[in-house]
């Protein structure tokens, strides 16, 4: 069975909207929601939930990604075509962390954005152009009008810096438990500290810990969560609440 997923900023009521176009297309499609709660707009958001998500299903699956906030502007509508999955979604970056991933691909413009709806609504894409997409692609059809181009734009999660005796990266996602999850690889983190240690992380100490219950509830940790990304967590509370922080923001970890 065809899977397709969906991972989007739309909340509820729009994404049922694109799976009942999907499966009048293909009916045997099997759907998957990712997540409809993107905080809106958030595109880096979105491109980590997709990255980290998208790599754990069946070779062949298509991954649908809408979170667009110049939808009805002139940024393109594409398909990334790749070794093991196919990607549907805007080309503002939000596809590009999960192509990259999942090894070569290449990348297409949709062209003529009527392939499928006779009127394509400006504000709604998802419905219009990119479900329709999705379902053609798991279906093994041609979508009309594809132009391969070499110019995507791209995203990435920025690059940590070692600075002396710190590292220094940011912020790349907040989830849903305030868990801050930081673009400073586990490997990296891991060959510098030893479990136990307790660095200090933007000037608040915490202990190296190996998974969320190794300290008392509501204590502030650091450890390498399941995406394989240095993290700052609290066993019962929100560590993005207690350390004032969010996507974006500047992460300093000393080891002295």
């Amino acid at each position: 069975m065809s899977i397709i997923t969906l991972t989007t900023d739309f909340g509820d009521v729009y994404p049922a909207i694109m799976k009942g176009v999907i499966l009048s297309i293909h009916p045997g499609a099997k759907l998957v929601d990712i997540s409809h709660s993107v905080r809106p707009g958030d595109v880096r958001g979105g491109a980590f939930i997709l990255r980290f998500a998208s790599g754990h299903f069946s070779p062949g699956s298509v991954h649908l990604a809408v979170v667009d906030p110049s939808v009805g502007g002139r940024r393109r509508a594409i398909v990334i075509k790749g070794e093991k999955y196919s990607f549907v979604g805007p080309d503002n970056g939000l596809l590009m962390p999960a192509a990259r991933a999942q090894g070569a691909y290449r990348v297409y413009e949709i062209s003529d954005l009527s392939f499928y709806a006779r009127k394509v609504s400006p504000v709604f894409h998802g419905r219009d152009v990119f479900a329709p997409a999705a379902a053609f692609l798991s279906k093994g059809h041609e979508i009309p009008c594809l132009r391969e181009i070499t110019d995507p734009v791209d995203l990435d999660f920025g690059v940590p810096e070692l600075k002396d005796d710190k590292v220094v990266g940011k912020v790349i996602y907040v989830d849903g438990f305030g868990n801050v999850i930081t673009n400073i690889g586990g490997e990296a983190l891991s060959g510098l500290l030893h479990l136990g240690m307790a660095p200090k992380v933007n000037d608040v100490e915490m202990p190296f810990v190996r998974a969320y219950c190794d300290a008392p509830r509501r204590t502030l940790v650091l450890l390498v969560g399941s995406h394989g990304m240095a993290e700052i967590a609290c066993n019962g509370d929100s560590a993005s609440t207690l350390m004032g922080l969010g996507a974006g923001d500047m992460v300093t970890i000393s080891f002295q």
